[in-house]
């Protein structure tokens, strides 16, 4: 599993290439439960939330911030099949299949984290957060494997000087 840095990362609207007519109106909203998220006033972010989802029910923004909450939350199950059906949905989004890849790595899936990494640099290839991200998780998995060359019956004498030089890395 997963113990280093990789963590969600908020979408930015104009990446996610809406085109609403009222985009002042809508950036506010997006804005002030992204605020409220950031703040621990998640119950006051998933009411806001909703009621935008009522009115917006396929709006992908807020559904990427609804699964924020359901993770804030604790729903992680819940944030994580709200993700998969945005990337469903909207594969051309690299957000959610970011977001999608932290929660992963989360739950220990590391080769479902790959993918869903590899899939949001494939819609934007200079999407930093989710290059970012597949180098923790790489670092992440050499370090598993150093540490476990380590304890071997027969230890590799390079794996665990390799491992104590990895540690620091994922702990920012």
């Amino acid at each position: 599993m997963i113990s280093g840095p990789i963590r969600l990362f908020p979408a930015s609207l104009a990446c996610l290439g809406l085109c609403l007519a009222s985009l002042g109106a809508k950036a506010d909203v997006y804005d002030d439960v992204e605020r409220m998220i950031r703040n621990g006033q998640i119950e006051k972010a998933s009411q806001t939330s909703r009621q935008h989802l009522d009115k917006q029910p396929q709006d992908p923004q807020m559904r990427l911030l609804g699964s924020r909450i359901l993770d804030a939350q604790g729903q992680l199950d819940q944030a994580t099949a709200q993700l998969e059906s945005l990337t469903l949905e909207f594969p051309e989004l690299p957000e959610p299949h970011n977001n999608l890849a932290v929660l992963y790595a989360r739950q220990g899936r590391q080769q479902d984290a790959l993918a869903s990494l590899h899939k949001a640099i494939a819609a934007r290839p200079d999407y930093t957060v989710a290059l970012e991200n597949l180098g923790d998780l790489y670092l992440s998995l050499a370090l598993g494997a150093y540490q476990q060359a380590s304890q071997n019956p027969n230890p590799s004498s390079s794996a665990g000087r390799k491992a104590d030089a990895l540690a620091p890395l994922l702990k920012r």
